[in-house]
C-alpha cells in the first residue's frame, strides 16, 4: 500500500471557531460535528488508541460502510414496550440537534448512532450483561468511517452547551484531530501481524449433552403435538482466562477468518464488550430501500471441493432444512407486508459458505411505506424465526422456560443509525460478552418436528467454533 500523507485544511481552527460560534443556540444543548478526509488506516488499529473508553465497530465485505468509534458524545437508551420507537424519536432529536460545522461534506459522510436491543423485553440486565439494558445506543465522540471507494473520513462529535466557550471547544478539536492525524499517517498501510500467542483459558457448558437431549426431544413432542411449529433453542458456553479478554485482539483474528461476516463490537462501559462475526444481516435501509435475508438451515464445510459441493446439495435437498428455513421466509415476509408498498423475495434459497459452516440463504429486498427510516423494520422482523421461532410468542415463553442463562444481546439487532434514519443492523449470533477474564458465548439451533438432539448438539459445536477459535489466542495488526 503505497502511503499517503493527508494535511489539515489551512486555517481549520479559525474555521472551526467561527462555526462553533455561530452553531451556538441560546438556553439549547448542542453537539456540533466536523468531518475531513483521512488517511486510509486499519479500523481496530484505530481502536487500539482508545482502551479504557467506550469503543464501538462495524466491518464486513458485504457492507458499503465500515464504521469505529470511541468516547461518548452522546447516549441514548430506553425501555418498555415501545422502545424501538423510543429510541427512534431520541435519535431524530438528537440528529436536529448536532449541527454539522461543514456542510460541504458528503451526504454520506457524518455522525452515526451505534448500538442494539436484548434479546428479549423481560431480560433484566445483570453479571456480564449489566451495561446492556433493553435498549442503548453511543453517539461516539470520535469516529471513522471508511467507504468501499476507499474513501475515509474522521467525525468529531462535540457536545457544546449555551454557557460553554465556543472558541475553547473549537480549539480542543483542532489540537486532538491535529494529534490523531500525526498517528495516522504514522500507522498508514503498516498491516503486518505476528504469530498468534496462546493463552490459557477454561471452558464449562452451562447445558450437559443429556439436559439438551431431553430439551430437544420435550420440544419436538410439542411441536408434534401441534403447540408450535418451530423453536431456537441456544446453549451458553462460559469461558474463564487467566488474562482480562483484549476484543480488539479477537476481531482481528475474526477478521482473518470470516471477512463477508457482520463483525461488530459494542463496548458502552470500557471493559463490558459484546462482538462477534454474524453471517446474516437483519435489515438494511437506504433511502426507503430494504435489504435483508432469511437465514436458516445450517451444514458443516467438506474438506475437499467435491465433499463441499456433496455436503451443500444435501442441505439444498433435506427436507428437513428446507422446512426450517422455508418457515423463516414465511413470517418474515408476513411481518414485512404491512409496512412496505413493494416486497421482492427470492423463488429459491442458495448456499451462504462461510469458512466453517453453510447456511440456506434466501434473498428479500422492496420499499418501505413510511419515511420513519430502519427501527420500525427491525421493531417488525425482530426476532426472526431464525432466533425465535413460530409462533413467536410460545417460542419465545419456552425459550424463558428452558434456557439456564440470560441470552442479553445474543440474537438481538445490533448496528447503526444515520441522521435521515438510514441504517443497517445484523442479527447478533457468533457472538460473546466479556467482562474482564470471563466470557459468555453462544449458539443456537432451530428445533422443528423431526429434529434430531444429537444432531442439533454437533450444529451448535460448529457455531461455537468461530469465537472459541478467535477467543484462543493473542494477535497484533
Amino acid at each position: 500500500m503505497i502511503k499517503t500523507a493527508i494535511t489539515l485544511p489551512v486555517n481549520m481552527a479559525d474555521q472551526l471557531i467561527l462555526l462553533a460560534k455561530a452553531a451556538i443556540r441560546p438556553r439549547k444543548p448542542t453537539f456540533i460535528s466536523y468531518s475531513l478526509r483521512w488517511p486510509s488506516v486499519s479500523l481496530l488499529k484505530f481502536l487500539r488508541h482508545a482502551e479504557n473508553t467506550p469503543r464501538v465497530y462495524w466491518e464486513s465485505n458485504n457492507s458499503p460502510v465500515a464504521i469505529a468509534g470511541y468516547d461518548v458524545a452522546a447516549m441514548l437508551m430506553a425501555d418498555g414496550n415501545n422502545r424501538f420507537e423510543d429510541i427512534r424519536k431520541q435519535s431524530w432529536d438528537l440528529f436536529r440537534n448536532i449541527i454539522c460545522l461543514n456542510d460541504d461534506t458528503p451526504d454520506k459522510v457524518g455522525p452515526r448512532l451505534f448500538g442494539g436491543f436484548s434479546f428479549q423485553l423481560e431480560d433484566k440486565p445483570q453479571a456480564l450483561w449489566s451495561a446492556f439494558p433493553a435498549a442503548r445506543f453511543v453517539l461516539p465522540r470520535i469516529q471513522l468511517m471508511q467507504f468501499k471507494d476507499d474513501e475515509t473520513w474522521l467525525t468529531v462529535n462535540q457536545p457544546l452547551g449555551p454557557k460553554e466557550d465556543p472558541e475553547q471547544i473549537a480549539w480542543q478539536m483542532h489540537e486532538e484531530i491535529r494529534r490523531l492525524l500525526v498517528i495516522a499517517n504514522l500507522e498508514q498501510g503498516e498491516v503486518a501481524k505476528v504469530a498468534a500467542k496462546q493463552v490459557h483459558r477454561s471452558f464449562d457448558d452451562i447445558m450437559t449433552p443429556e439436559t439438551w437431549n431431553r430439551l430437544v426431544s420435550k420440544v419436538t413432542c410439542r411441536i408434534r403435538r401441534g403447540d408450535l411449529e418451530k423453536v431456537v433453542l441456544a446453549r451458553a458456553r462460559r469461558m474463564r482466562s487467566k488474562q482480562a479478554i483484549d476484543p480488539i485482539d479477537t476481531l482481528i483474528r475474526l477478521k482473518q477468518n470470516y471477512p463477508d461476516c457482520y463483525r461488530f463490537l459494542f463496548e458502552p462501559v470500557p471493559g463490558h464488550a459484546f462482538y462477534g462475526a454474524s453471517p446474516e444481516l437483519l435489515a438494511e435501509v437506504t433511502k426507503s430501500e430494504l435489504r435483508t435475508a432469511a437465514l436458516a438451515g445450517s451444514i458443516r464445510r467438506g474438506e475437499t471441493p467435491e465433499e463441499d459441493d456433496a455436503l451443500g446439495q444435501e442441505l439444498m435437498t433435506n427436507p428437513k432444512e428446507r422446512h426450517e428455513q422455508a418457515l423463516v421466509v414465511d413470517v418474515m415476509e408476513e411481518k414485512l407486508r404491512p409496512i412496505m408498498t413493494r416486497l421482492e423475495v427470492a423463488p429459491e434459497p442458495t448456499l451462504l459458505k462461510l469458512s466453517n459452516i453453510q447456511h440456506l440463504q434466501t434473498a428479500i429486498t422492496g420499499r418501505i411505506k413510511r419515511s420513519k427510516g430502519i427501527l420500525p423494520v427491525i421493531q417488525a422482523l425482530h426476532p426472526t424465526p431464525a432466533l425465535g421461532g413460530r409462533p413467536r410468542k410460545v417460542a419465545l415463553s419456552i425459550i424463558n422456560e428452558a434456557e439456564p442463562v440470560s441470552r442479553g444481546w445474543y440474537g438481538s439487532p445490533i448496528g447503526w443509525i444515520d441522521p435521515r434514519q438510514n441504517g443497517a443492523f445484523a442479527v447478533a449470533i457468533r457472538s460473546a460478552v466479556s467482562v474482564s477474564q470471563e466470557t459468555m458465548l453462544y449458539a443456537g439451533a432451530g428445533i422443528v418436528a423431526d429434529s434430531v438432539p444429537e444432531k442439533e448438539w454437533r450444529e451448535t459445536q460448529l457455531k461455537f467454533k468461530p469465537l472459541t477459535d478467535a477467543l484462543g489466542g493473542l494477535t497484533r495488526e
